[in-house]
């Protein structure tokens, strides 16, 4: 039977049962590679026999029926299960279709390009359909090789290509005329929603895959340029990264790009992720990516509110930036209370701390709130250290516990406060936060018994 699953024909046979199952179903969102013995398992639990458009495979013979007992596809509810006894055949068959289709559309595109006859009308139809039809097998095989090997950059880039705006195929007449009734055609929202389904189907396997990730950015940008208003799109794909964190821990591609989304985002559609974000960073608190998003989503927000875009800053803005901070910070300092010893809270805490004392404490954009409005906060040092001398001293009462939690917790809090200390400038009271800093005891001794492998680092630090 694996000598038969390998032949040539077979692999073509199984490439044609695949392609039409894609072409029927162009709503499946998730696929999944089975060892053939997990089929029938599958197929009891669903109470369902295979797909009707899903046939077994056989040998040209029709001698032997290489599923056997079990399945090469299964499909339900727009769900796709391949065996992975099918792999090998279907890539290489795949591999082949695609590179021959490349290899044709070429020649006809040179073709195309040499003849003077592109410029009688019934010459350039026959050259229209002969490129449409292999451009169609160029996107149906590409689009089965990616799915069985999502990082074949030659099959991503093809697609690019094909789809792309005239610019890239029109630097010449000879071009402007071969293709403009593609391109007319072509430049869809239904291709690019169907780039954004493909994406996202290979990204249910594979989140990690950067050529995935890095076309749907691509989509997204024909998108805005040709359609403008993305709000349901960028909402849609923020809810699948966060799908796809639940799935893939610490994913750093599919933060990436949900950070990257936020430059299409309207004001009033950041805060609205602020919001919703912050359910799921509560249950990851060990996660550092939901928070560096929150940082970026917080960031949109302080440059629209940057003096150059505001000139009212102090009265239209500073309150409505004070209120959020604050909650912020109040936030951060509940999850540190409540989830000892999570190195991201405080990474968190020192984002916010920074953005507080550029915006009430500091004058380094020499504007200042105004101290007489009760919605701003007093630009006094004093008010902000007092509140994180506060948490850092409750961190610190459990400072003797032998839970490696606990200690962590004391040690990083010990570091915050110090990296607060210098955060502070010299004309703002530095010699008071000093004194305040003494109030806990030795600062170097507490460094060192918390975590003396490091204590190199502290004697830098405090020297």
């Amino acid at each position: 039977m694996g000598k038969d699953l390998c032949s040539k024909g077979e692999g073509f046979h199984l490439l044609k049962q695949l392609e039409g199952i894609l072409e029927s179903d162009k709503l499946i969102d998730e696929v999944g590679f089975l060892h053939p013995t997990q089929f029938a398992a599958l197929n009891e639990e669903t109470g369902n026999s295979l797909h009707p458009s899903v046939t077994c495979a056989t040998t040209s013979s029709g001698d032997e029926d290489l599923c056997h007992s079990s399945t090469i596809f299964w499909k339900r509810d727009h769900k796709l299960a391949i065996s992975t006894q099918a792999l090998l055949p279907l890539y290489n068959a795949a591999k082949h279709a695609y590179m021959n289709a490349a290899r044709q559309y070429g020649r006809v595109a040179n073709l195309a390009s040499k003849t003077d006859e592109i410029f009688d009308g019934n010459s350039t139809n026959s050259f229209l359909v002969s490129e449409e039809v292999l451009e169609y097998e160029m996107m149906k095989h590409s689009k089965a090789l990616l799915l069985l090997s999502c990082d074949f950059g030659s099959a991503w880039n093809s697609r690019f290509y094909y789809s792309h705006s005239p610019k890239f195929k029109a630097c010449e007449l000879i071009f402007l005329v071969k293709w403009k009734h593609i391109i007319a055609k072509k430049q869809t929202l239904s291709l690019f929603m169907d780039e954004l389904l493909l994406s996202a189907l290979i990204l249910s396997y594979s989140p990690k895959a950067e050529h995935a990730w890095s076309h749907r950015c691509w989509v997204i940008k024909m998108i805005a340029v040709k359609y403008g208003n993305l709000q349901e799109i960028v909402g849609r794909d923020s809810e699948l990264v966060e799908q796809i964190a639940e799935k893939s821990k610490m994913n750093y591609r599919a933060w990436n790009h949900r950070c990257w989304l936020i430059s299409y985002m309207k004001r009033e559609q950041v805060l609205d992720e602020l919001n919703k974000s912050r359910k799921w960073a509560e249950l990851h608190v060990a996660d550092n990516c939901c928070f560096h998003y929150r940082q970026r989503l917080m960031l949109s927000m302080l440059e629209h509110g940057s003096p150059k875009q505001s000139p009212n800053l102090c009265s239209d803005y500073m309150p409505g930036l004070h209120k959020l901070l604050k909650e912020e910070l109040d936030w951060d300092e509940m999850l540190i209370k409540r989830y000892i010893g999570r190195e991201a809270l405080w990474i968190h805490r020192r984002f916010l701390s920074q953005c507080w004392i550029k915006h009430f404490v500091s004058d380094v954009q020499g504007v200042y709130c105004n101290s007489g409005d009760r919605d701003c906060s007093n630009p006094n040092t004093g008010v902000f250290m007092d509140g994180e001398m506060q948490l850092v001293s409750s961190c610190l009462t459990i400072r003797d516990s032998v839970f490696e939690d606990c200690r962590a917790q004391a040690m990083l809090a010990v570091t915050y406060i110090l990296w607060v200390s210098k955060q502070i400038p010299q004309h703002q009271g530095i010699i008071e936060l000093q004194g305040r800093l003494r109030n806990f005891g030795d600062v170097k001794t507490l460094l060192n018994k918390f975590c003396p492998e490091k204590s190199l680092l502290w004697d830098g630090l405090l020297s």
